[in-house]
C-alpha cells in the first residue's frame, strides 16, 4: 500500500476514539448471545443438581451423625470419662422410660454433649446410652451422676436422629481373623455380654439406604488412676 493512499471512507468518517453504531450493534448481539448461553448452562446445570437434592442432604446427613457419634465416643475414652483398667465404652443394662429393659452400649461424658436439653443448667457426668429403634430412629439415653434420682429414675432420651433403622455389632475373631457381625451384643461362654470393637449404622430414608461404620476407640496406655 502506498503511504499515501487515502483510508477508506468508513475508518475517516468514525468519531476519534468512538465506535460506529455498526460495531455497537455487533457487540450487543455478541454479549446477548453470551448471556444467553450462560442462562442455559446455570439452568440446565440447576436443573440436574436439584434432581439429586435428596440424595446430597442424606448422605451429608448420615456423615454428620457419624462425625458427631466418633466425637462423643472418643471424648469418652480419654481422661478425665476413662480411667486406667477400666472400659469407657461397654455394654450395660439400662432400663428406658418405656419400662424395658436392655443391654446397650454405655459411655460417660464429663461436660456433656451440645444434644443433651437440660431443664436447668447442665450438669456434669453425664452417662450415656445407644439405642436404635426401627420406626423411632436413634437415641440418646442419658442421665447425670448428681441427679438426686440418678439409680431410680430411667434415663432421659433425645433423639438423634430419625433416619437409623438399626445398630449392629462387628467383633475380631482372633481365631479365624475375620470380622463377625452381630445384630445384638454378643455374649460369651460365661453369659457376660462382651465389648465391640466396631459399630454400625443403618441409615435409611425412603428407597435410599446407607451404612457407617464407627470403630470405638479404646482406653490409650499409660493413663494415671483417678
Amino acid at each position: 500500500m502506498s503511504p499515501h493512499r487515502p483510508f477508506p471512507k468508513c475508518f475517516r468518517d468514525r468519531p476519534p476514539g468512538g465506535f460506529t453504531l455498526v460495531e455497537l450493534l455487533i457487540a450487543l448481539l455478541i454479549a446477548a448471545a453470551t448471556l444467553l448461553a450462560l442462562n442455559t448452562l446455570v439452568f440446565s446445570m440447576g436443573e440436574l443438581w436439584g434432581r439429586n437434592t435428596d440424595l446430597r442432604l442424606f448422605e451429608q446427613h448420615t456423615r454428620a451423625v457419624t462425625r458427631f457419634l466418633e466425637h462423643e465416643l472418643r471424648a469418652a475414652a480419654l481422661p478425665p470419662a476413662a480411667r486406667a483398667g477400666s472400659s469407657p465404652i461397654a455394654p450395660q443394662e439400662i432400663r428406658a422410660q418405656s419400662g424395658s429393659s436392655d443391654n446397650l452400649l454405655t459411655f460417660e461424658l464429663p461436660e456433656g454433649t451440645r444434644l443433651i436439653p437440660w431443664p436447668d443448667r447442665p450438669l456434669p457426668e453425664v452417662v450415656c446410652s445407644l439405642q436404635a429403634r426401627e420406626r423411632d430412629g436413634l437415641r440418646l439415653l442419658w442421665h447425670s451422676r448428681l441427679e438426686k434420682r440418678f439409680n431410680d429414675d430411667p434415663p432421659h432420651e433425645t433423639l438423634i436422629t430419625p433416619l437409623v433403622s438399626a445398630i449392629s455389632y462387628d467383633y475380631y475373631d482372633d481365631q479365624f481373623k475375620n470380622w463377625k457381625n452381630e445384630t445384638a451384643l454378643r455374649r460369651d461362654s460365661n453369659n457376660q455380654v462382651q465389648t465391640p470393637q466396631r459399630l454400625r449404622l443403618k441409615f435409611t430414608y425412603g428407597k435410599l439406604t446407607r451404612e457407617t461404620v464407627i470403630t470405638l476407640p479404646g482406653t490409650p496406655e499409660g493413663l494415671p488412676n483417678f
